[in-house]
Formats: C-alpha cells, structure tokens, sequence
C-alpha cells in the first residue's frame, strides 16, 4: 500500500498581509507591491473581500488617485478553505497568479496561499514521489474514458498512481499516466488494442524527471 502523508492544505494559509482597503490611495498600494513579489494584492471594503488589485494594473494609475476610483479593474478570485489543493492549483493556473485569497463558508477572509507552496504539495503526490514508468496514450475525446485506463494498466498487474489528461486539441485527448510495478510493455500493448495511440513510454522516468526538474526550476524562480 502506497502512502504519502501530506500537510493538510490549512496549515499553508498565510495571514502575514492584510487586504488593503479601498479608501487607500495608489500610492499605497504600488509601495506594497514594490515590496513583495506577488502579482495581486487582496482588497476589502467596510471589512469585506471584494476583489484582488494586480501589480500590473496598480502601476498604471496616478499615484494620488484613490484605490476606489479603480474598483473595476479589480479580479474576484478565491478559494475556499475546504477546497482541494488539486482545485487551488488550478485556480492559480486559470488566474495568472502567484497569490489566492483563502475564504471561509462565511466568506470571511482567512488569507491567502503562494503558488509555490501549491506546487511542492505535488511534488510530494506518489505521481512525483513513487518509482515507476510514464506513459502517454491519445484517443479520441468521445472514445477514452478514465475507468478504461484503469482497467488497462490493473488488468496488466500495473499499479496506477496517477493519471491526468495533459493535452486536448481538434478532438484528441492526450492522458500521461504513472504506472508502478511492473514493465510497460504488455500495458502499451493492451492500450494498442484497445485503440489508443502510443505518444511516449518511459521505463526509466525520463518524462517525470523531466516534469520534475521544471517544477523545481518553477519553485527556485519564484523564490527569487
């Protein structure tokens, strides 16, 4: 049984920055981000998250204009504290950022998690963590379906620990799947029958070391 004990997603709320309300002006807020390295800054009105500013936008304005003169260009983005870290990343992804407001039920505002602690929970998943071989298979998008992967790779003695669709385009889904003990070669062979075109096998993880290092190289670039 394979387990992996990963720090439950609360314990990555940080609170150090409270949002900047919108009575401030944007010389304020263009010194807060001249301080940081995040792309948005949370903003609230009568104590209220309403909407997060980006460093882009902030820096356009006149710095004597108040923060409520510009309320339209403000981005809406959050997370909930129940939602899955899986849901958070791709959250940021769909957002262009490296910070997410973290609210309660009650849409209070609870703080916010950094892209890159999202990132390194990946890191930690068996996908990364657990030795095995990658394949990459396609079919067509009305044809595949997970259960079938599934099927395929147990019913070869092949352990599957983890599966994502990596590339849709003109109707063909491409779906890059780890496998563990065992060798690819009847599963590839099993997909073929089955109908699905064979992209890349990697016995020896060239593809996951590869995904690896970028994730590592991603996490040393927003550290700087």
């Amino acid at each position: 049984m394979i387990t992996n004990e990963i720090m439950p997603l609360s314990e990555f709320i940080i609170n150090d920055i409270k949002p900047v309300a919108v009575s401030e002006k944007i010389r304020e807020v263009q010194q807060l981000f001249n301080q940081l390295t995040y792309s948005h800054i949370p903003v609230q009105k009568d104590g209220i998250y309403i909407g997060c500013i980006s460093d882009t936008d902030a820096h356009c304005f006149e710095s004597d204009s108040s923060l409520t003169e510009h309320l339209y260009t403000l981005e809406g983005f959050y997370v909930r504290k129940s939602t899955l870290w899986l849901d958070v990343l791709e959250a940021f992804a769909q957002k262009d950022t490296n910070i997410m407001p973290v609210l309660n039920d009650d849409n209070k505002y609870l703080g916010y998690y950094e892209l890159n602690d999202i990132i390194s929970l990946f890191n930690q998943t068996p996908f990364f963590s657990e030795p095995g071989g990658i394949l990459i298979v396609e079919k067509g998008y009305n044809d595949y379906s997970f259960s079938e992967v599934c099927q395929i790779t147990e019913s070869n003695n092949g352990k599957l620990l983890g599966a994502f669709i990596s590339k849709l385009e003109n109707d063909v889904v491409q779906i890059t799947v780890k496998i563990g003990n065992t060798g690819l070669n009847d599963i590839i062979q099993t997909f073929r029958r089955y109908g699905y075109n064979i992209v890349s096998g990697h016995e020896e993880d060239a593809f996951l070391k590869s995904l690896k290092e970028r994730s590592d190289y991603l996490n040393r670039y927003l550290n700087l």
